[in-house]
């Protein structure tokens, strides 16, 4: 005989589920990737799309050989290669491949696999790569070339391993170098159209404001952190310009030049190293935002985004108990009287 089903049915929680998923999220990240991608190709060549393929298959790969017995760990969330394309964008157009390769082992490697997997790293996987090429090779990851179009591709990219790239290339200093050792400021039009040296994926400023309009739509991150990087990029940086506008740059140049705006939104944002509470969200921004202003004006180096995230998500557990939302109906326990 049939049982028949209940009218009532007892089930344990949550009852709705979201449609927001990790492979949702990492593939809509890599389709706000593809536009900057093509941007990097057109002003630096094919040399540049190969640089973001060295590093993501660095990534993809070192995931896929010692990450698949891990629990948790699975290529197809595309978190792996979500990190190789931004590591990649981060790099210079002339950086052999071996060295954009193996700092594609060392995120997924050192930044990810070490920490547990994904969700379980407290810093973020790009950056560990980043840092890493920055430490192990300062020159190679600071030498520059300005835009040669879509065709361009440079004999640096396929030096030999810990052999001296032939130089091939006319280098040229960043709007951030410029402004640092020169005392000469960018306009904001080359800012916005990305037709100056830097990074891969870091020129065009706006571009990476829209990209990061559609992610905020399709909600793949907290809109509060890259809204409260550059709100107090912009109230820092204003204090010291308004006080020797002939000696600091102006906030505007702050927002446009650099790495800020492709930090706030691609690895600032990674929902694993920043806090979740709203005011946790805020705070870290702020400090992102402080530490990039010092960093900029008064260190040594002309850019500090890198350095920025980097200590803040350090800072993220103690930003998560400090703000974590008290549960409802718990109360706070009183003090002993003494």
């Amino acid at each position: 005989m049939a049982e028949k089903t209940p009218n009532l049915l007892v089930q344990a929680s949550p009852f709705l589920r979201q449609g927001l998923t990790t492979p949702r999220v990492m593939a809509d990240v890599l389709w706000a990737l593809v536009p900057l991608l093509a941007m990097a190709v057109w002003y630096f060549g094919i040399g540049g799309l190969l640089v973001v393929a060295a590093a993501t298959a660095g990534a993809v790969g070192t995931e896929w050989l010692f990450g698949r017995r891990m629990a948790g760990v699975r290529l197809a969330d595309g978190s792996a290669a979500v990190t190789g394309v931004v590591l990649g964008l981060t790099l210079p157009p002339g950086l052999p491949l071996w060295m954009a390769f193996l700092g594609g082992v060392v995120a997924v490697g050192l930044g990810k696999l070490v920490w547990g997997g994904l969700g379980h790293n407290l810093f973020n996987p790009a950056l560990v790569g980043r840092a890493f090429l920055q430490a192990a090779f300062p020159l190679a990851i600071t030498t520059w070339v300005a835009p040669a179009g879509w065709t361009a591709v440079r004999q640096s990219n396929f030096a030999l391993p810990f052999m001296q790239p032939t130089g091939d290339a006319v280098t040229s200093a960043t709007p951030l170098n410029l402004m640092k050792f020169e005392g000469a400021e960018t306009a904001p039009g080359a800012l916005l159209a990305g037709d100056v040296a830097g990074s891969l994926g870091e020129t065009s400023a706006g571009l990476i404001l829209l990209v990061g309009a559609f992610l905020v739509l399709r909600r793949a991150f907290d809109w509060r952190i890259p809204v409260g990087i550059i709100a107090s990029v912009a109230v820092f940086s204003a204090l010291p310009w308004l006080i020797a506008p002939e000696r600091y740059p102006s906030p505007l140049f702050m927002l446009l030049s650099g790495g800020l705006l492709f930090g706030a939104v691609f690895m600032a944002t990674d929902p694993v190293t920043s806090p979740v509470a709203p005011l946790g969200a805020w705070i870290f921004a702020v400090g992102v935002g402080l530490l990039v202003v010092l960093i900029r004006l008064w260190g040594g180096l002309p850019e500090g985004v890198m350095y920025a995230i980097l200590l803040m998500n350090a800072a993220t557990p103690l930003i998560e108990r400090v703000t974590q939302p008290r549960a409802f109906g718990h109360r706070r326990r009183e003090k002993e009287a003494a």
